[in-house]
């Protein structure tokens, strides 16, 4: 489903095993993680609880880069980041920005819209692999 710009897929995985994976597809499409972000553990830290909600950071800078040539502003939503989470009934899921909604919001030009694509396209694969059904053992 997409919702303000963001695009939220179930998971069959947790929230860790969900931000594992995609990681590891991440890694192995040849991208660069720059930073996982475990935000319950740092809610735990501060006396408080949330439930699981992991956040990866990753990228290419041949991806990005051009974008933030166009308009440099579209660095504050780069490198790409997707977050895993829990809800209230115990679901998983995996929300990112979509890449169009990106395109838009920074006003990128036509120039820009064959990394946009690319960016999209590469999301939705990595995100496929990501969050495919657990298995039955």
């Amino acid at each position: 489903m997409s919702d303000h710009g963001m695009v939220t897929v179930a998971s069959g995985w947790s929230a860790g095993e969900t931000i594992d994976r995609l990681q590891a597809v991440a890694t192995e499409a040849g991208l660069l993680v720059f930073a996982r972000i475990d935000h319950a553990a740092g809610a735990a830290r501060a006396g408080m609880e949330l439930r699981p909600t992991e956040l990866l950071i990753f990228g290419n800078p041949q991806g990005g880069t051009p974008l933030m040539q166009d308009r440099q502003t579209s660095g504050i939503d780069l490198p790409i980041k997707a977050l895993a989470w829990q809800d209230a009934e115990g679901k998983v899921w995996l929300t990112y920005n979509d890449a169009a909604w990106l395109a838009d919001r920074h006003g990128l030009g036509a120039e820009s819209e064959t990394a946009v694509r690319a960016i999209e396209a590469g999301l939705t694969r990595l995100v496929e692999r990501a969050v495919g059904p657990a298995s039955s053992a």
